[in-house]
């Protein structure tokens, strides 16, 4: 969107109303605010497009296409929650991340491996907790933080798998426990009586979440433990609505993250196609 000469526009910061020429914005002091005026649409688009939709039909999309790329597999589940599940050789050529992956420099499967599943089970319960839990972070956060909360909190969850020499893994689990971080932190840091409810909830999620990885075999507790670190963190560091509002720097971060996803998507076609 181009400059205008005359007239209004909300500021990249604050959201509010200033004049085009404003060379601060009188309401939170941002410097020369319509040099950015591509910024209000950003927040527009952050805002309406739903990130828990796109995160949802995203999965799903790449879910059918692992199925479709090797068919004959989709019948012979491996285990219990690789029923109606793509084929290791399908989930690989998407973008499974791994000591074995890295092994490549195949750095970009520390974002594609989180929309990535192994079985009918695996996406529904992935995808129900981020249904639950996403847009609790996005009324807390805002949308630009919780895009850069899912996507750092899933890739810190498979940098801490990969560490400790997992060697094939996917799913958004990493992502979901780096949700339910950033809620336990916003409980605690936020305190009262609606605080302290949030995070005994959150906490008693969070410990129930472990447990069953714990029983359950074949689960990434390691991805889970890294997700939830680095959930906790980033909520900790770029902090929640109330006491800090959502930054045109924040907007743009949340924006590189999704264009890192979507390069990260680049190379698995490029690899797939040439």
């Amino acid at each position: 969107m181009a400059n205008q000469g005359a007239g209004s526009m909300l500021c990249p910061d604050c959201g509010q109303l200033i004049s085009v020429n404003a060379e601060v914005c009188i309401h939170c002091g941002r410097r020369n605010p319509s040099r950015f005026g591509l910024a209000p649409f950003l927040r527009r688009f952050l805002g309406d497009i739903g990130f828990t939709q796109a995160v949802t039909g995203f999965c799903i999309i790449v879910y059918v296409i692992s199925l479709l790329i090797d068919p004959a597999t989709i019948l012979r589940p491996r285990s219990f929650f690789s029923i109606l599940g793509p084929s290791p050789r399908s989930l690989d050529a998407l973008g499974a991340t791994g000591t074995s992956a890295m092994a490549y420099g195949r750095w970009w499967t520390l974002i594609t491996a989180i929309y990535l599943h192994g079985g009918l089970l695996h996406i529904f319960f992935n995808l129900m907790w981020i249904r639950q839990l996403a847009p609790a972070v996005e009324e807390f956060f805002g949308t630009a933080r919780l895009v850069l909360i899912f996507t750092i909190a899933g890739a810190l969850g498979f940098i801490a798998s990969n560490f400790m020499g997992i060697p094939f893994t996917i799913g958004a689990s990493g992502s979901v426990f780096g949700l339910l971080g950033a809620v336990v932190y916003y409980g605690r840091s936020r305190g009262g009586a609606f605080g302290t409810a949030i995070f005994q909830q959150t906490l008693q999620w969070t410990l129930i979440g472990f447990m069953f990885g714990f029983f359950m075999p074949g689960i990434n507790n390691w991805a889970h433990g890294g997700g939830f670190v680095g959930g906790y963190l980033t909520a900790m560091l770029l902090g929640y609505t109330e006491k800090r509002r959502e930054t045109f720097a924040m907007q743009m971060s949340a924006v590189g993250a999704i264009g890192l996803t979507i390069a990260a998507f680049g190379m698995v076609a490029w690899n797939l196609f040439f």
